[in-house]
């Protein structure tokens, strides 16, 4: 099922918010673009995310993304805590590596701020990535048993299980450690980041698997 028309913003709103920002984003020719600001999270238009909530499925998107820009997808996204900045999520991360200095940050593994990393989780293997101003293809797959895939260009970059004794102790670890049950809920919505740079979006799926 396609996320995005490719004309409007049918779907979507702002993360802790009734309805789509007014400003920071816009619909155009078919793609969904994050206006560039100054480069900090969630202060322009702020994140959108999906208006439905969803357990296991196959999330996939095309990406395009300018020098230095960093954004996210996140997944499992509860909007509780109402914190500022990006709601809580599990995020495959979106970032020019070469230009952004996020890439060499971690709280846990080195690398693990990188392009199609499970942010500040596990890094990612295994990138080809077509580069800077191109268009690039991420896939979530989230199975019913808790399996979880991070794919890039048709190559698998992570997996994961989520809901075990593992899981919990590599988020003890990591920056979301004071997040109770983090990464754990049944299901949630689907969140494309604003960190404040120019990124493009197009051919938003998901199909929902059993």
């Amino acid at each position: 099922a396609l996320l995005f028309d490719g004309k409007t913003t049918k779907g979507w709103r702002g993360a802790h918010k009734d309805a789509f920002p007014d400003h920071g984003w816009m619909v155009k020719d078919g793609e969904l673009i994050v206006q560039k600001s100054d480069g900090s999270e969630s202060t322009n238009g702020g994140d959108i995310v999906t208006e439905g909530e969803y357990s296991a499925f196959e999330f996939s998107v095309d990406f395009k993304i300018t020098e230095g820009a960093n954004s996210g997808i996140k997944y499992f996204v509860t909007e509780q805590e109402k914190q500022k900045g990006s709601a809580y999520g599990l995020e495959f991360q979106l970032l020019d590596d070469a230009k952004h200095p996020d890439a060499k940050l971690y709280t846990t593994f080195p690398g693990s701020r990188t392009l199609g990393s499970l942010y500040d989780l596990k890094k990612s293997e295994n990138i080809h990535f077509n580069g800077v101003g191109e268009w690039n293809t991420a896939v979530v797959k989230v199975f019913p048993n808790n399996h979880v895939e991070h794919w890039l260009n048709g190559e698998k970059l992570i997996e994961y299980d989520r809901n075990n004794e593992m899981w919990n102790a590599l988020v003890a670890y990591s920056k979301y450690k004071n997040w109770p049950n983090f990464g754990n809920i049944i299901e949630g919505n689907i969140l494309l980041q604003d960190h404040g740079d120019e990124v493009w979006f197009k051919n938003v799926k998901i199909k929902e698997l059993k």
